[in-house]
C-alpha cells in the first residue's frame, strides 16, 4: 500500500547517516558609511624633524594632503614610512616643525600593530561595545557582520582570532564612526586573497583622502592617485598613482610583494 511504501522510505532515510552541510564561507562585503565632507586642506607638515637617538629620519620636511588625494608612501625599510603616518595621526610628535589637520578632519588611523591593541580576553562583541557603548546591540551586530563575523562568532575572545580576524575587528573599530581622511599602514598584511580584494573595493569607493603604507602591489596599483618617496636625498613627489610612478621611473617600490 501506498502508507507502507511512504514508511518504508522513511526508514530507509532514516538509515542514511546525517551529513552536515559544509558550512559557507563568510562573504565579507566591507560597507563604509559615507564620510563627512570635509575642506580641501586635510593635512599639513611643515618644516618637521624627527630623529631617534642619533638617526635623523627627517630634517624640515615639507608635505601636504589635499581632499580626495590617496597617497602611497615609499622608500627603502628605515626611510620613515611609518613615522610620517605616526606623526600625521598624532601617535607620534615632531621634534621641531608642526603638524595640522584641516577643518572638520576626521582621522582613522589603522597602525601597522592595531591587532596588538586588542584585549585578549574580551569577545569581539565586547570589544565593539567598549568602543562604542552608546551604540544599540543591532548595530553593532550588524558592523560585525559587516566585517565577517556573523551569528555566534562575535562571542569569540580575541586571543583565538587568527591574525586576519583582528585585523578585520580592528578596521571595522576603526570604520564604524565614518573617517574621511584613512592613514593604514599595512591593512593588508594579516588578510586572505579575497578579504584583501574586498577591502580594495571598498576602499576604491571610499571618497575621502588616503595616506598609506603598502607593499602589496595591487593595493597600490589600484588605490594611489599619488606617490610619495621617502629617499635619502630628500622626498621626491609624483602626480599620478603607483602604476604611473613606475612607467616613469622604471622602477618598483623597494620590497613588493603580488
Amino acid at each position: 500500500s501506498h502508507a507502507a511504501q511512504v514508511q518504508s522510505r522513511v526508514k530507509s532515510i532514516e538509515k542514511i547517516e546525517r551529513v552536515e552541510p559544509p558550512r559557507r564561507r563568510q562573504t565579507i562585503v566591507f560597507d563604509f558609511p559615507p564620510a563627512p565632507r570635509c575642506g580641501e586642506d586635510v593635512a599639513k607638515l611643515k618644516g618637521v624633524s624627527k630623529r631617534y637617538g642619533s638617526n635623523v629620519i627627517y630634517d624640515g620636511l615639507d608635505f601636504q594632503v589635499s581632499r580626495r588625494e590617496r597617497w602611497c608612501v615609499m622608500g627603502v625599510n628605515g626611510a620613515g614610512k611609518s613615522t610620517l603616518l605616526k606623526l600625521v595621526a598624532g601617535a607620534d610628535t615632531p621634534d621641531d616643525g608642526s603638524v595640522t589637520l584641516g577643518a572638520s578632519v576626521k582621522l582613522g588611523y589603522f597602525a601597522q600593530h592595531a591587532m596588538d591593541l586588542l584585549d585578549g580576553e574580551a569577545s569581539i562583541f565586547e570589544t565593539l561595545e567598549h568602543h562604542f557603548p552608546q551604540a544599540g546591540q543591532g548595530s553593532l551586530r550588524a558592523l560585525a557582520g559587516c566585517f565577517g563575523f556573523s551569528g555566534d562568532d562575535v562571542e569569540k575572545r580575541c586571543r583565538v582570532l587568527s591574525g586576519g580576524e583582528k585585523a578585520r575587528l580592528a578596521m571595522a573599530l576603526m570604520l564604524y564612526d565614518p573617517p574621511n581622511f584613512l592613514v593604514l599602514d599595512e591593512p593588508t598584511n594579516h588578510l586572505d586573497m579575497a578579504t584583501k580584494e574586498m577591502l580594495v573595493k571598498a576602499l576604491s569607493r571610499f571618497e575621502g583622502a588616503m595616506l598609506f603604507v603598502s607593499h602589496d602591489r595591487h593595493f597600490l596599483a589600484a588605490l594611489s592617485n599619488r606617490v610619495l618617496e621617502l629617499t635619502p636625498e630628500g622626498p621626491h613627489v609624483y602626480g599620478g598613482g603607483y602604476t604611473e610612478y613606475v612607467e616613469r621611473t622604471g622602477q618598483e617600490a623597494p620590497g613588493l610583494h603580488s
